[in-house]
């Protein structure tokens, strides 16, 4: 079995970010499949992303459902600095502020996950 924690850093507004989210989503999902210990975080411009993979008309939402209980949460100071604080808490997903208002990365290698980037 794996550890691996996903982090999704991909702004919502390129066409390049909704390759990189259903990239992520897609590898999620795989690792889920698997049975790995596997998680999915989102900070800086992905903030944005958990709202807009809530829109049931969103393309990658399904792939999203489908994983959205591995989703750990989003930090908590990206969200504010992005405007997504409300929209991440009305998604029902907790503020990571692990390290300050942050969210840690070295707890997640500490803990032994390999971190994976889009």
């Amino acid at each position: 079995m794996q550890k691996i924690a996903i982090v999704v850093l991909s702004d919502t507004e390129s066409g390049e970010g909704l390759g990189r989210i259903v990239n992520a989503l897609t590898a999620a999902r795989e690792y889920k499949e698997a049975g790995d210990d596997m998680s999915i975080s989102f900070t800086g411009a992905g903030t944005k992303w958990p709202a807009a993979l809530s829109d049931t008309a969103h393309p990658a939402h399904g792939l999203y459902e489908a994983v959205r209980d591995r989703v750990a949460g989003a930090c908590g100071y990206c969200a504010n600095a992005f405007g997504q604080t409300d929209a991440v808490r009305a998604c029902g997903m907790p503020l990571l502020e692990d390290f300050g208002q942050n969210m840690s990365f070295r707890k997640l290698t500490q803990a032994g996950y390999q971190v994976v980037t889009f």
